[in-house]
């Protein structure tokens, strides 16, 4: 740092390179002096780098904001205009580095993918269970998946019973029941149960492995649309360059061109607009909103479809007790705390609905006995006002090969069901539903006015009265039920196609989806996959918070674009300057440093946090369904 002083404040010029210069040709800049060593390494380094970048840019067809940047680098050398130079480079990979800070993505979704996937399988051979490599069970081969294992191929269950996760699939929330002939999909989770598989297709077609296809393909044809920087830069670029020679023209004096270049240089571009998304990426950490790809942030705005998930985005993903319908003498209070009590004991998805809805009944009643063998339902012994009854919970299917019919149950509804029976008759169904968010409603009415949103699509693989139901409760007249993670990503590419898009999920059958929607919005954290493919995370699932990054995405476009146009008014002002005459390079470079602190100064206002950012009612919706 001394030496480097020294160097600066010392004088003369630098034998060697003196010798050297004047072998150059008749328009050579004036040589260096000791004192500007320091300035053209970093001109020549430092410049040589981001030049080289923009020249991949531009043979590459891309003319950004920072184009400009890079003439001016170039113009400066050629002038000698070293501490000009040097300026405008310090600004520009300033500028580069704090965009990079802003879109820097934290991992990909199909390496998450690929971690979720198990590499070996449990393959049965005559000596016992072996582990092999996942790519070489072959079709035919038995594979044996553990409790809570990941299921690694397609095929039929040949041996046990249980139940499996497939919500990745459908996005639905219910346990699956497994026995001898059912079908199994690779990526489901396997329940409590061991279960012996015969595989039906190798690893590489597995139904797991078809998603991931998906998933690569709609990265791959992922929409680019073009950055606000480069928007405005593509109209300043040119008017700068238009002065800048018209300025050297009417003067005949080169340097300037060059103090118009370095006075236009659009960092207020270049440097306030990373400032301000990064500012608003802090504000949505703050709200519980991580935002993975902060160029949804600019993009929100201009969504014109809203395509929602069903299950974990309108609803809250889990079942709830909405009917219970007697069928003998026993009162709908005693048929839930019988089943209730029964219930603690078991694991199984809807047996906390059941224990929520008997929890002001007065606790659980004493169980002498318990069994809940895999798939075959729960049973056990309860004992009720000194009386001990026989008490099972099971379904439809299974009382029906029981008992040889089912004639005393009502027609099957929506939702999921159970029967309770008790002492061998069937004395209460027990009908379930996932429950809709409780201001979905509020928050569907508001997207158009609001958010300028002119198309909402509810989008789920479950079936078409559930589907139906729900977009009945939320207000949402188009619906596609029964939708497989290529068909989510057929109506995304259709919809988008169209006009940008806006997709909500929160399952990895949505990855697909959310990887090729205009922006993509992950709710939850239940899993990596749908983080690695959607723009923003929102980690507690509330759809205030969506509508909260809506209003971040709002603020930072408005501040954003004050950053920028202001910047570039003053800049234009010093432009004028320039070009008579009245500014040199260097002055032109400070004059610039002084716009550039105003323009970060305000673009700091992003990341402002002012307490309210939603605009719609969070209660009971307004529509009174």
């Amino acid at each position: 740092m001394i030496h480097g002083i020294l160097v600066w404040i010392g004088a003369g010029e630098v034998p060697a390179l003196s010798a050297q210069w004047e072998m150059l040709p008749a328009w050579r800049p004036p040589p260096p002096t000791r004192a500007d060593l320091p300035l053209l390494a970093i001109l020549l380094v430092g410049g040589a780098i981001l030049v080289a970048g923009l020249l991949g840019q531009v043979m590459a067809g891309v003319f950004g904001a920072d184009l400009l940047a890079g003439v001016a680098i170039l113009t400066s050398l050629l002038l000698g205009e070293w501490l000009a130079g040097a300026l405008v480079v310090l600004m520009l990979s300033g500028g580069k580095a704090l965009e990079a800070r802003a879109v820097s993505r934290a991992g990909s979704v199909l390496a998450a993918l690929a971690r979720r996937m198990p590499t070996l399988a449990h393959r049965r051979e005559a000596g016992g269970i072996v582990d092999v490599a996942l790519a070489e069970v072959a079709v035919g081969d038995v594979v044996v998946v553990f409790p809570h294992e990941i299921c690694p191929v397609d095929g039929e269950v040949v041996a046990g019973h249980g139940t499996m996760d497939e919500s990745y699939l459908t996005g639905e929330p219910w346990q699956m029941q497994k026995a001898p002939g059912a079908a199994v999909l690779s990526g489901a989770i396997n329940g409590q149960g061991a279960l012996e598989i015969r595989a039906a297709r190798v690893a590489g077609d597995s139904r797991y492995a078809r998603i991931v296809d998906v998933l690569r393909s709609s990265e791959e044809h992922r929409p680019r649309l073009r950055r606000l920087a480069d928007s405005l830069g593509a109209l300043y670029t040119p008017l700068s360059l238009a002065v800048a020679g018209a300025a050297w023209w009417a003067s005949g004096e080169a340097t300037r061109f060059l103090a118009v270049l370095v006075v236009a240089t659009p960092c207020p571009l270049l440097i306030g607009i990373p400032v301000a998304i990064i500012g608003a990426v802090s504000l949505a950490a703050r709200r519980g909103i991580v935002v993975r790809d902060p160029a949804i942030l600019e993009r929100l705005a201009t969504c014109r479809t809203g395509i929602f998930d069903k299950t974990g985005t309108l609803t809250y993903g889990t079942p709830h007790l909405t009917e219970v319908i007697t069928l003998g003498e026993i009162g709908r209070a005693e048929i839930l705390r019988l089943a209730a009590s029964l219930e603690a004991y078991s694991k199984h998805p809807l047996a906390a609905a059941v224990a929520a809805a008997a929890a002001d009944l007065g606790g659980p009643l004493p169980v002498e006995e318990v069994s809940e063998r895999p798939g075959q339902g729960l049973t056990g012994r309860v004992s009720a006002a000194g009386v001990t009854r026989e008490v099972a919970i099971t379904s439809r299917t299974k009382l029906a090969a029981a008992a040889g019919g089912v004639d005393g149950l009502p027609a099957a509804a929506g939702g999921l069901e159970c029967v309770v029976v008790v002492d061998g008759q069937p004395v209460g169904l027990l009908r379930f539903r996932d429950r809709p968010r409780q201001d979905g409603a509020n928050f569907v009415e508001h997207l158009g006015p609001a958010h300028g949103l002119t198309r909402v699509m509810l989008v789920s693989g479950d079936r078409e009265s559930e589907v139906k139901w729900l977009a009945d409760h939320v207000g949402i007249t188009e619906i596609h039920a029964g939708i497989s993670p290529e068909g989510k990503l057929r109506i995304v590419e259709e919809a988008t196609r169209e006009a940008p898009t806006l997709f909500v999920g929160d399952g990895i059958n949505d990855a697909p989806a959310l990887a090729a929607a205009t922006v993509g919005i992950a709710m939850g954290t239940a899993n990596d996959v749908t983080g690695e493919a959607a723009g923003a995370v929102v980690m507690d699932s509330a759809l205030e918070r969506v509508d909260e990054l809506f209003h971040i995405g709002k603020r930072l476009r408005a501040i954003a674009l004050q950053t920028a146009v202001g910047g570039m008014a003053a800049s234009l002002v010093g432009m004028g300057f320039a070009a008579a005459g009245l500014l040199s390079p260097a002055a032109g470079a400070l004059v610039q440093e002084a716009i550039d602190v105003v323009a970060v100064l305000n673009a700091l206002r992003v990341a402002s946090d002012n307490g309210q950012l939603t605009d719609y009612g969070h209660g009971p919706d307004r529509r009174g369904t």
